[in-house]
């Protein structure tokens, strides 16, 4: 069985602390991709850094919503702190790397405790980014918490092409309009114990569906962190709901990694 991983943060230090671990893992249950995804300057590089060194690791590079991962890394749980940073020299480093990358992402927008000024100021930046993976012509690989609707409505007017919504938790009418647009969903791994995940891979196309962890988040299993051998049960449950093989579900995943990524 052939697996990808279109979404995870190996640079997160609860992975990066027993990579070699992780990535064999991952050899062992069939994971043939993982594309991790960088948020900020500095996970960009380390980002960058990973997928030179391991064949099976590919870059994606992006901006996460700046106050949500501001208001996170604030939190004494995390290790690495907060550093402002410019926008615009961050996106001339990830254009400056294109050659090396194989998305945009993770983009897009955080509504959870944004102010009105803080949705104005993540809308300016998600679509500076768009427009940059328009221009190098990659995908994006779009995060849209609490703000799902306004994130398809921008993506709607700007005409962006090949979309990837990761770990979409939008209304099932917005799910409708994604599969409409020909965008791709990823199904991360928690789908094991979301009716919400399921109804989306009951809904979308097989030719339009991806699969992810979201490693170290979004794990299967209550009692372990995530990581990318465990996308598995993604295709496990995938699987279920469309009423195929889990070999066969696999296959088609893979076909449309290839097709969208264009890696292999």
């Amino acid at each position: 069985m052939i697996l990808v991983d279109v979404h995870c943060h190996l640079d997160h230090w609860e992975l990066k602390e027993r990579l070699d671990e992780v990535l064999r893992n991952a050899e062992e249950a069939g994971v043939r991709a993982i594309i991790t995804n960088g948020i900020n300057p500095e996970t960009n590089r380390e980002t960058l850094e990973l997928a030179a060194k391991h064949k099976a690791v590919k870059a994606a590079l992006g901006i996460y919503p700046m106050d949500a991962l501001k208001r996170e890394l604030e939190s004494d749980e995390y290790p690495m702190k907060w550093k402002p940073f410019d926008v615009d020299e961050e996106l001339r480093f990830i254009e400056s790397h294109k050659e090396r990358i194989v998305a945009i992402g993770e983009i897009g927008l955080d509504f959870t405790k944004a102010s009105e000024d803080e949705k104005k100021e993540q809308e300016s930046v998600f679509r500076k980014l768009l427009e940059l993976a328009r221009r190098i012509e990659k995908p994006v690989i779009v995060h849209s918490r609490a703000a799902e609707l306004r994130a398809v409505e921008i993506l709607e007017e700007v005409g962006q092409k090949n979309v990837v919504m990761h770990c979409f938790g939008g209304r099932l009418h917005l799910v409708k309009r994604i599969v409409k647009n020909g965008w791709y969903f990823s199904l991360p791994t928690n789908i094991v114990r979301s009716e919400q995940l399921r109804k989306i891979a009951e809904l979308s196309p097989m030719s339009k569906i991806l699969t992810e962890t979201d490693a170290p988040y979004l794990s299967p299993f209550r009692e372990k962190r995530n990581e990318p051998a465990f996308v598995v049960e993604s295709i496990r449950v995938i699987a279920e709901v469309k009423g195929m093989d889990g070999i066969e579900v696999a296959n088609a995943v893979f076909q449309n990694y290839q097709r969208l990524f264009m890696t292999l």
